[in-house]
């Protein structure tokens, strides 16, 4: 099969920004930074200077004099003034003269503007205790795109007043009397641009592909999400440095509710000046404002950005690829266009696959970049950066937030940085799984969109810190600023989190080791070993985080209320769904405040929802359970909750090579013809088409998928279960079992819509459930359950739905979400009976009394006739009634004669008939040489009319293992012409030794590795791949004169062919190698691939397997009516015979024993045209050894056995150990029923003979008996076979 396309890594390129040609729309203006302080004594009549702003108020409304403690108060006030004429000042302070030293840069208020002492202290002290306001003024060359003052306020923390968010205090008090409360100054500094202009970003200038993708059309908001800030267009000075670009991320979520991660680099470019208009040019100081003269000494410049959109959060990847466009279009010239660089990059570039698992992408000869698969977890795939989270915010504020997320608060994160609020986001959102962030979540949000912090809804949105240079956060809104680590306004939950001092510790421990990979990082050369150990730091972050969460939400499930009966209106709510009251009663007292809000969240609210139905998170909520299950221990932190999987991990790395330049017709190189003032308009001719398209990466298959498929946790967990129970014999048979009885469920649902009673398939399929119940066998996971369950949905059926939940938990198996969800979905979106008792069941009861009177007169029959009743003549069969249900007519012990008895139809009177009227027997065939192909013994037949299966279907199936009591049923010989036998054995030969190793011992040696096709020899030990034999026989016309035993029979339609050679011989795969394959085909081809007639040649190896185990346990199928060889003009029917001894025995060897005894006793068998051998088995000896057998004296019968092989010359010519030819004619002589009795004869024979000649001779001799894994193998998947 051809490999699969690999996902593309990048969706859209884009490029936003301002468009010549209009509209511009303007956003708010800037407000101007302070440029100048002053302090004005109003008591001695100074006024406030020209273009100054007096400040005569504090915070909180009070006197903000300066100087209210001093004796002689000169009525003190501060002052200030806005402008760009000069540069901003950057910082305020107070200096405490004679105590402290005046900073470099700093200057000192020292006067008033009317030369007066501008000292905060009282006039008469002494100068060395004088106390003057200071503030630092940038310097000329850093006069753009600096921090600087913005905001100057005064507060009296005695009254209550504190700083507001963003503004810096001094921590001096400035109110140096000897009464009055402290006054302090703080203020708010912002970014202090030049002369610009900032307007909307509302288009797109370019973007590739023009045409949207059919799976995610490009949103028109993203050119918004580029420029959060808006498009602005600024005049610099000549001599100004050019800025560098600057980074940013930003995640839009779909309709669907997928995540959309956008990567963004904004640079600075030329301007025309033509296209600005007067009042515009005044604006931005490039005319003079009194002649209009233009000024020279200014350039024009414009922000603009590039994007690339992606389903990945590969963000490292994405700003280094644009910063190589970037870089590409500002230098130059080129032989190739950018066009050709980006289109190879979108096109050739795919995500990293378990095949790909390193991309190496080369842009240039010089630049190039690495992208690694990301690490395989059942946590979702985010953008998130947890060491970003902890060295910004620290393990105390991290944990603080987390509790602000879990109760839905008003969350405003900024920075001024805009790449880490999206990395810091996406942590928040992450470290609160299972739990989902259903509100609004904006990780950026641009200006336009600033208007979200007045909703009256929960938020976690990110800004850039500019924002608050023009609007003041709201009141009930949690600031958080990530460039000082502070957190305004927030509840405080510190008694929770003293309860999981755990997390304390080790988000302390990560944090110090994050400044130790912060320094290492430098050291270390080799990429590889720095990714790799981000990526474990990052995952032991994670996984303190949702160690924190299992021990919140510990034992949730067993409040989870199940519906169990007709929906109602509020079947769905939360309150129906989950017990809230007791969950609350559950938790610690002293915190009951805290898990009634979590309980009242959208959040818990839609967690509760998603647990007890189908979601597309079902795998997500699988795993958080089992960190649940992990950390309900005394010592949770010793579990490891999230495992590294490497299983797909490899040095595998694919080269990707950059477009190739052109050559002259001559060879030469091609002039570089391609140069670029600003960023280039891209032009479609340019694009390099994709030869071959990458594969746009779609969501998975829908929850609501006919067969339900384990996910990778269950998938892990059944692998280690079978790792367990493969060393112990007793519970490796039952794992065995188990997996076969799961390959037939995956089965199921092409089964059920097959048949014509689809019910009555389904209640087949809840009697094997019981079946199982009742055998003990081990399950690996619930996909038995859930798939029944699920079809149960399907066709409409709620209360078989509630019965089989009812059965699983009779079984002490707790649904896990995924299994839970699918119950509930059928339960709730099925139709359910009417309660009251419809004619249905009064047919039933009607049909129970009937059949009870019929009872009851049997014994006064028999009474009456004892003495005309032919002696041969077999007993009526009982008859099974059907058990009266208020929920269904259906009878519960309908079902398949393996597992309850005779199959009856509950839809008519016609059931009541005991099918014993005629008997139906079948002739041997000759072959060619005269010798019988086939024997052929007496057996149960189901009776059905003529072209009907259940309830009067095409097809006529009979299926099962039928008992070997003296009951028959019948079927019209009319029905059968033809007759077509199937052998199957998995006898296979071992090579090394030539021993054939038979079903049990196969069994006994395959290990619990789904991927190991070998199993052990007994004898040698060594590895063989074992196979499994078909052979199809044409048997001839069907006369009314041959018994049928021990087979399965099919009825296919007239006109249907057996097909295929005589013989086929596929590997012979364990259960757990088998589902493994079987749910690999399933997800790559559909299922309904299992019903078509291609699956027996494309795929043979799964189809015979399938035939071999479901015929070995008795279950009904389908896959019979694949086999077609030779078109035939009537019906045939299919039996099947699964023999223990192989199928193509070596002639050269010895015949073994019971095929002596056979042709001795005369008994018709397959005729293998055995070749005349000098062997010593006489018929003699074979009596003498029946005899020691039976009279429990085995070990003289081994001793008989050994001895005379020991007296003829040469090896023996013997390929069945000799426990096998023993066990064999035993069975040849005295039937099935001795092959338990015979095992204890034989292992106490062999403890005996032990001791005489050795367990080493007896190995060599091959006389040892099996080993008891392999004797559990045969009882668990009892009956033996056919000899």
């Amino acid at each position: 099969m051809t490999e699969e396309k690999c996902p593309q890594l990048v969706d859209y390129f884009v490029v936003a920004g301002l468009d010549p040609a209009g509209p511009w729309r303007p956003l708010d203006e800037d407000v101007e930074p302070v440029t100048d302080l002053v302090v004005i004594a109003r008591g001695l009549g100074e006024e406030v200077p020209e273009g100054f702003t007096c400040i005569e108020k504090t915070l909180g409304g009070h006197s903000a004099e300066l100087s209210a403690g001093l004796i002689n108060n000169p009525h003190l006030f501060l002052c200030y003034r806005r402008g760009r004429d000069k540069p901003p000042i950057l910082d305020l302070g107070v200096l405490y003269e004679g105590k402290e030293q005046l900073k470099q840069g700093w200057y000192v208020i020292e006067t008033t503007p009317y030369s007066r002492s501008a000292s905060l202290s009282s006039g008469g002290a002494p100068t060395a205790h004088r106390v003057f306001l200071t503030y630092r003024r940038a310097l000329d060359s850093q006069g753009l795109h600096t921090l600087g003052v913005t905001d100057i306020a005064l507060l009296l923390p005695s009254k209550g007043e504190v700083a507001p968010h963003t503004f810096c205090r001094v921590d001096k008090n400035l109110n140096t009397g000897m009464w009055g409360p402290g006054l302090y100054v703080c203020y708010k500094r912002a970014v202090a641009k030049a002369n610009a202009l900032v307007y909307e970003a509302s288009e797109y200038l370019l973007r590739y592909p023009e045409d949207d993708l059919e799976a995610f059309p490009l949103p028109e908001s993203v050119p918004v999400f580029c420029l959060p800030m808006g498009v602005t267009v600024e005049s610099w000075p000549l001599n100004t440095k050019y800025q560098l670009p600057v980074f940013s991320t930003f995640v839009l979520t779909t309709a669907s509710g997928d995540k959309v991660y956008g990567a963004a680099i904004q640079f600075y470019e030329s301007f025309s000046r033509e296209l600005l208009s007067e009042r515009q040019s005044v604006r931005l100081g490039l005319l003079s404002v009194v002649d209009r003269r233009p000024i020279t000494s200014r350039s024009l410049q414009v922000k603009k950005s590039i994007c690339v959109l992606s389903h990945w959060p590969f963000f490292t990847v994405f700003q280094k690829f644009l910063t190589f466009v970037y870089r590409y279009s500002i230098s130059g010239p080129h032989v190739l266009p950018i066009e050709k660089h980006i289109s190879s990059f979108m096109h050739n570039v795919p995500f990293p696959s378990p095949q790909r698992p390193r991309i190496l992408v080369q842009l240039s000869p010089y630049d190039n970049l690495l992208l690694c698969q990301p690490v395989s977890s059942p946590l979702p795939l985010s953008g998130a950066s947890f060491l970003k989270l902890l060295q910004n915010l620290g393990p105390e504020n991290a944990c603080t937030l987390l509790l602000t997320v879990l109760t839905e608060q008003k969350l405003l994160l900024h920075s001024l940085r805009p790449d880490v609020l999206t990395s810091v986001s996406e942590a928040l959102v992450s470290m609160s799984f299972p739990l989902l962030w259903s509100c609004p979540y904006i990780p950026l949000c641009p200006l336009q969109m600033a208007d979200v912090l007045l909703a009256p809804v929960p938020f976690i949105v990110g800004v850039h810190s500019s924002y608050f240079d023009l609007y003041d956060p709201p009141t009930d809104v949690v600031c958080v600023d990530l460039d000082t680590n502070t957190i305004f306004q927030t509840a405080h939950f510190s008694s929770l989190l003293a309860n999981f001092p755990l997390q304390y510790e080790v988000l302390h421990l990560y944090r110090n080791n994050t400044t130790e990979e912060a320094t290492l990082e430098f050291l270390l050369t080799d990429y590889d070993q720095i990714y790799r150990r981000q990526k474990q730091l990052e995952l032991e972050i994670q996984e303190a985080f949702l160690r924190f969460m299992s021990c919140l939400l510990r034992g949730y499930r067993t409040f989870l209320l199940p519906i169990t009966q007709a929906p109602s209106d509020t079947a769905t709510d939360c309150s129906s769904l989950f017990n809230l009251q007791g969950f609350l009663k559950s938790r610690d007292r002293t915190q009951q405040k805290f898990y009634t809000q979590l309980t009242r969240t959208q959040m818990f609210t839609q967690f509760i929802q998603e647990c007890s139905f189908v979601s597309d998170r079902h795998a997500c909520l699988e795993f958080f359970d089992e960190c649940v299950q992990k950390v309900d221990v005394e010592k949770p932190e010793e579990v490891r909750l999230v495992d590294l999987d490497e299983t797909h991990s490899g040095e595998h790395t694919v080269f990707i090579m950059p477009p190739e330049e052109p050559q002259e017709p001559d060879g030469s190189e091609c002039p570089a013809l391609y140069s670029y003032e600003t960023f280039p308009t891209l032009k479609p001719e340019l694009f390099d088409q994709p030869q071959d398209q990458l594969r746009v990466p779609t969501k998975g298959s829908a929850p609501s998928s006919p067969a339900p498929r384990r996910t990778k946790q269950e998938i892990k967990l059944a692998q280690k279960r079978a790792q367990k129970y493969s060393a112990v014999p007793d519970m490796w048979s039952k794992c065995l079992l188990g997996h076969c009885y799961g390959l037939w469920f995956i089965y199921l649902p092409t089964f059920v819509r097959a048949e014509t009673a689809k019910v009555r398939a389904l209640h087949t399929a809840y009697d094997v459930l019981k079946h199982m119940e009742n055998r003990k066998v081990v399950l690996p996971d619930e996909v038995c359950y859930r798939i029944l369950m699920q079809l149960c949905g399907q066709y409409g059926q709620p209360v078989l739905a509630v019965r089989v939940l009812l059965e699983m938990k009779k079984a002490g198996i707790t649904p896990n979400t995924i299994t839970y969800g699918y119950y509930n979905k059928a339960v709730l979106e099925s139709k359910w009976p009417s309660t009251n008792q419809g004619g249905r069941l009064r047919w039933a009861k009607l049909r129970n009394v009937l059949l009870a009177v019929a009872q009851f007169r049997q014994p006064i029959k028999r009474r009456q006739k004892s003495a005309m009743m032919d002696p041969d003549q077999r007993p009526r069969p009982h008859s099974t009634l059907i058990r009266q249900s208020s929920w269904s007519g259906l009878s519960e012990s309908s079902s398949h004669e393996s597992l309850t008895g005779p199959l009856v139809k509950s839809n008519s009177l016609n059931s009541m008939k005991t099918p014993n009227d005629k008997l139906t027997v079948c002739r041997k065939r000759p072959g060619p040489d005269g010798h019988a192909q086939s024997s052929l013994s007496s057996a149960q037949v189901l009776g059905c009319q003529p072209g009907g299966g259940w309830d009067g279907g095409e097809r006529l199936q009979l299926f099962g293992r039928f008992s070997s009591g003296p009951d028959v049923s019948v079927v019209d010989p009319s029905l059968l012409s033809l007759c077509v036998q199937v052998l199957m054995s998995s006898c296979s030969l071992c090579r090394s030794c030539n021993s054939l190793v038979y079903d049990e011992e196969i069994m006994a040696g395959w290990t619990s590795d789904d991927s190991n096709l070998n199993s052990s020899c007994p004898f040698c030990c060594a590895s063989f791949v074992p196979f499994l034999n078909a052979e199809i026989c044409d048997l001839g016309p069907v006369s009314s004169d041959v018994y049928v035993i021990n087979s399965s029979i099919w009825l296919l339609p007239q006109g249907s062919s057996v097909g295929g050679a005589p013989q086929v011989t596929v590997a012979y795969l364990s259960p757990l190698v088998l589902r493994k394959e079987l749910e690999s085909l399933l997800e790559n081809e559909g299922e309904s691939v299992l019903a078509q007639p291609q699956f027996l040649d494309s795929h043979s190896i799964i189809f015979w397997n399938l035939v071999w185990y479901f015929q070995r346990l008795g279950l009904p199928s389908n896959l019979l009516q694949l086999v077609r060889a030779s078109p035939l003009s009537e019906n045939s029917a299919v039996r099947v015979r699964l023999l223990w001894d192989t199928l193509t025995p070596d002639t050269d060897q010895w015949p073994p024993l019971y095929v002596l005894w056979r042709i001795h006793s005369g008994v018709p068998m397959r005729n293998y045209s055995w070749r005349r051998h000098n062997h010593p088995f006489t018929l003699s000896f074979l009596e003498e050894v029946l005899r020691w057998v039976g009279m429990n004296e085995v070990h003289k019968a081994v001793t008989l056995f050994l001895d005379t092989l020991a007296k003829q010359q040469g090896s023996p010519r013997i390929q069945r150990s000799l426990y096998r030819e023993f066990l064999f004619l035993t069975l040849a002589a005295m039937g099935k029923d001795h092959v338990a009795a015979f095992d204890k004869k034989y292992k106490a024979a062999y403890s005996r003979l032990s001791g005489t000649l050795g367990r080493e001779e007896l190995r060599k001799k091959r006389a040892q008996p099996p080993s008891p894994k392999a004797v559990d193998c045969r009882r668990s998947f009892h009956p033996p076979l056919e000899c």
